[in-house]
């Protein structure tokens, strides 16, 4: 059985596993009992760092966690990281980083975890309706409750992630500790300014979609517009669609075709490749089932030799994307073309 290493959270005093255990799927599109299985063997695996969120399936996917800490008895083995700002209800203040909707939200996250206390609790997105001192005030305030340990943000700007950090500091709030954000051999845009803040302020980063939604399997093949992969999240949702384009594809499948002449799953690849990135805690797998799991888990201990990681570097350079993993960031001038969108031509 693969041995899952533990790293710190960036200049924190948290250790965690350098695999994240990425639980969106779960009540949705996988089962209350599939969800669980993978919970069991994630934590039999040494997998011990999980992330949600309130907004995975309404609710669910939290419950499903909670359900899991009760059943299993393993809760102080884990460290439990979910997010809030995403829309909860329908009321005005049902959504956002205000005071009101955080100290709501978060009693309903320890609700629905069955926890006293959660573990990393991230803004989901950044909120300009809201002043940043109301949500790092009560951020803090948290953390002296002991109803969250520690905090951080998801896909901020270097700008918003820099603004974050200063005001804790003079104000002598506990400051963030981590950002999550795309990062996948198709969007290495991280790479650029926001790398910068997060290595100067001691951040971790933990990478969401290292498998690119899935292209990086090598398995959509030359996706377009009238030929999708049934059942694909690219087919079910427009904002995945913005995700990939005809070049994006392209580069997906050499990518596989790279991997396997060096001995590689694909995916094991790919989310090995972000491990390996200086800056990056641990990359967040997203398994829809346990032998999607069971699939990724030697990801934790495989290093990508130099020529394969040379010839990466010239399928997308560093700093560059051929898909848009920021189209929904809210902060982003422009965007890279989608399937929707796309004529064919270069990203």
């Amino acid at each position: 059985m693969t041995t899952v290493p533990f790293v710190p959270l960036g200049r924190s005093g948290l250790k965690v596993s350098v695999l994240c255990l990425g639980c969106m799927n779960f009540g949705e599109s996988t089962s209350e009992v599939d969800s669980l299985e993978i919970l069991r063997q994630a934590h039999e695996s040494g997998v011990t760092f999980w992330d949600t969120a309130n907004v995975y399936g309404a609710g669910r996917s939290e419950e499903i966690l909670g359900k899991a800490f009760q059943t299993f008895g393993f809760r102080d083995d884990i460290v439990l990281a979910t997010k809030v700002n995403g829309t909860m209800g329908p009321g005005p203040n049902d959504r956002g980083l205000s005071r009101r909707h955080l100290r709501h939200a978060v009693e309903q996250s320890l609700r629905r975890l069955q926890t006293n206390t959660i573990d990393l609790y991230q803004m989901h997105r950044y909120d300009p309706t809201v002043p940043l001192d109301e949500t790092l005030e009560t951020l803090d305030t948290l953390v002296q409750e002991g109803k969250i340990r520690y905090y951080g943000t998801s896909t901020f700007a270097s700008w918003q992630m820099a603004d974050a950090s200063w005001r804790a500091n003079v104000n002598h709030w506990v400051p963030p500790v981590c950002e999550q954000a795309p990062y996948n051999l198709l969007d290495r845009r991280i790479e650029n300014d926001r790398a910068g803040f997060l290595a100067q302020a001691g951040w971790g980063l933990i990478a969401w979609s290292p498998l690119a939604g899935g292209q990086l399997t090598g398995k959509y093949g030359k996706v377009a517009p009238d030929n999708l992969p049934k059942g694909a999240r690219i087919e079910r949702q427009a904002m995945w669609r913005q995700r990939t384009n005809r070049s994006a594809a392209e580069v997906a499948l050499t990518f596989a075709e790279l991997a396997r002449e060096h001995g590689l799953a694909p995916a094991v690849a790919a989310v090995a490749w972000v491990r390996q990135r200086p800056l990056v805690t641990a990359p967040i797998i997203g398994p829809r089932t346990l032998e999607q799991f069971r699939e990724l888990l030697p990801a934790a201990t495989v290093n990508l030799p130099e020529s394969l990681l040379t010839a990466l570097d010239d399928l997308v350079p560093p700093g560059t994307a051929v898909a848009d993993f920021l189209n929904n960031a809210g902060w982003q001038i422009g965007h890279l073309p989608g399937l929707d969108d796309d004529r064919g031509g270069t990203a």
